[in-house]
C-alpha cells in the first residue's frame, strides 16, 4: 500500500463512499494517494466514475475477499 493513507469505508453503502472520499480528498495535496476499501458492491462502477468526473487518477483495483480496495490519486 505504499505512501497513501487507507480509508475504511466498508459497510457503507451508495452513495456513501463517494461522498466520504470526496470529502477526504478536499483536504488533501494534489498527487496524494488514497486507499480506500469499501464493501459495496456498487463501488466497481461508482469510483471509477467518481475519479473521471472529478479528475482523480485511479491507480489501482484490487478484489479483496469481501469487497474492493482503490487507491485513487488526488488530481
Amino acid at each position: 500500500m505504499s505512501d497513501a493513507t487507507l480509508y475504511d469505508l466498508k459497510g457503507l453503502k451508495c452513495p456513501l463512499p463517494v461522498l466520504k472520499t470526496r470529502r477526504r480528498l478536499a483536504d488533501m495535496q494534489r498527487g496524494d494517494e488514497l486507499c480506500i476499501e469499501t464493501t459495496d458492491p456498487l463501488a466497481v462502477i461508482d469510483v471509477p466514475h467518481f475519479c473521471s468526473q472529478d479528475g482523480h487518477a485511479l491507480v489501482e483495483t484490487v478484489k479483496l475477499e469481501n469487497g474492493h480496495r482503490f487507491r485513487i490519486r488526488k488530481g
